[in-house]
């Protein structure tokens, strides 16, 4: 048992199973039901075998850093896993999530095997470059919607000619997270700046840091109100329950932006978890949406 555990949190399972449900969302809004249960398990290995290898990667690469901080939560540090382990799991599981997506479609095997690359690349230098690391993060939050969309799609050609609403809910998820990682990287200053890591508050200040994490939320509040006056957006064009929901996640992301552009040193762990709620009504906006005509 205690073995399983250690392997769970090396692996992160939990984000996995996350991301795969972001993929059904994706699919859900694109489809309007659910994919048939193949699909949807090829989509579900994809995203859990990748984001398993990746985060094995993630800590084999961080050993070092990790035992200076101290970092018992993480079971290589405890010895209760070797690094070697590490590389085993990701040897194996990485080439499952990639062959995993080859029998969804072209179009989502060449997504996920350009994002599993870039998580690579992230785990070994971006990360210590949070000026580009943190649009990675905001990516890989983006990216699954658009994943679960192609996997709906009826050809096996290359083909991102998904619902537009997909577009939308993928851009909001893209600008929201890396609001959400700029705002982290205000609070983790101090920590960053002993271990040399390159963020926007180390180079033009928290206040400033926090004014670019607003204009992010206030952007992407704009584009949640584009599906409700646009008819190219079908369903969600003047759909009054839509409207609602994602009136109500403008309103926590507005508050948090006045927070951010006003005040010297607002809440940030606070208003980290009120822009992750956001995010979840954001998207139970766009579930409501696909399902419940304007």
């Amino acid at each position: 048992m205690g073995k399983f555990k250690a392997v769970w949190q090396l692996m992160r399972l939990e984000h996995g199973v996350m991301i795969a449900l972001a993929i059904l969302v994706g699919s859900l809004i694109a489809q309007k039901q659910f994919p048939m249960v193949g699909k949807f398990l090829l989509t579900f290995c994809t995203a859990l075998f990748l984001e398993a290898s990746t985060f094995a990667l993630n800590d084999y690469y961080d050993l070092d850093i990790d035992r200076k901080n101290n970092r018992l939560d993480r079971p290589l540090v405890r010895g209760d896993l070797s690094p070697k382990t590490a590389v085993y799991l990701f040897a194996v599981f990485f080439p499952l999530g990639i062959l995993s997506s080859y029998f969804v479609n072209l179009t989502c095997f060449l997504i996920a095997l350009i994002t599993a690359l870039f998580a690579i690349l992230y785990d070994a230098v971006l990360k210590k470059i949070k000026l580009l690391g943190n649009f990675f993060i905001a990516y890989v939050m983006a990216i699954p919607f658009v994943f679960g969309a192609a996997a709906v799609l009826t050809t096996n050609s290359f083909n991102l000619n998904v619902n537009p609403a997909i577009v939308i809910v993928a851009l909001i998820a893209f600008l929201a997270g890396a609001g959400r990682e700029i705002m982290k990287d205000v609070m983790d200053l101090e920590g960053d700046l002993k271990k040399g890591v390159k963020s926007f508050p180390r180079y033009i200040g928290c206040r400033a840091s926090n004014g670019i994490a607003a204009v992010f939320y206030l952007i992407a509040i704009a584009l949640s109100f584009v599906p409700y006056f646009y008819q190219g957006y079908g369903t969600y064009y003047q759909n009054v329950p839509y409207f609602f929901l994602v009136f109500l996640t403008d309103t926590i992301l507005l508050s948090t932006s006045i927070q951010l552009l006003l005040k010297k040193k607002p809440n940030m762990k606070f208003h980290r978890t009120f822009t992750l709620f956001a995010l979840f009504l954001g998207l139970l906006a766009f579930l409501v949406g696909a399902f419940i005509g304007g």
